[in-house]
């Protein structure tokens, strides 16, 4: 069992900001600024590979992004998903980081800008569009 259905489970203690029958909500104990929250759902699914198309996860996130800004007196917030061992997934279930962020918190979040040109831009296009 991973450890974020042991703390829904009541395994392992954490703080809880918010919980309903499908959803909870707890601060990061390894958080990356003050109010570092992660936002999960009780049932276990590995990544946003195997998450249910009908999970409403994300209007729970807008809800909570709004509470933690205005408890906190924030001035931004980085929203964030790792899906995969390659991008940066250390557990095994599905999780959103929200980020509180603060004029001069230190964080770094710094992506690499690459270019590509037209042709590499439609022929991706093509791609993803024969999926949908």
């Amino acid at each position: 069992m991973c450890i974020f259905c042991k703390i829904v489970n009541g395994e392992i203690p954490s703080y809880k900001i918010y919980e309903d029958n499908d959803f909870l909500a707890f601060m990061d104990i390894s958080p990356a600024t003050i109010g570092h929250t992660l936002v999960i759902p009780k049932k276990h699914y590995d990544s946003i590979f195997s998450l249910d198309e009908d999970t409403k996860i994300f209007s729970l996130v807008i809800k909570l992004s709004k509470v933690i800004k205005e408890a906190l007196d924030l001035e931004g917030m980085n929203i964030l998903n790792n899906n995969g061992e390659v991008a940066g997934q250390s557990v095994k279930h599905f999780h959103i980081h929200l980020i509180p962020r603060y004029k001069d918190d230190n964080l770094k979040m710094n992506l690499p800008e690459s270019t590509f040109n037209k042709k590499e831009f439609e022929k991706i296009q093509k791609r993803i569009l024969e999926k949908i």
